[in-house]
């Protein structure tokens, strides 16, 4: 139980999927989507927005698909 864990080593991989609500995003990006209320964005651990994607099943096999661990964020 007194074991020494290393928390950083698994960040490297780490992204964060959270919802967007449309009202949010820059008029380019909803002319992009039309009737859609919110869109999921792939953050990196410093916070930069990776990607933007329709719906949430979708984000974390994206994140998946690029050897990523996904972690919901809300």
């Amino acid at each position: 139980m007194n074991q020494k864990y290393e928390f950083g080593a698994e960040t490297g991989n780490t992204v964060y999927i959270r919802r967007v609500a449309m009202e949010t995003l820059p008029e380019e990006i909803r002319q992009q989507v039309p009737d859609v209320d919110a869109l999921y964005a792939v953050h990196g651990i410093d916070g930069a927005r990776l990607a933007l994607v329709k719906d949430r099943s979708l984000a974390f096999m994206l994140a998946r698909q690029n050897e990523l661990t996904p972690v919901s964020v809300h």
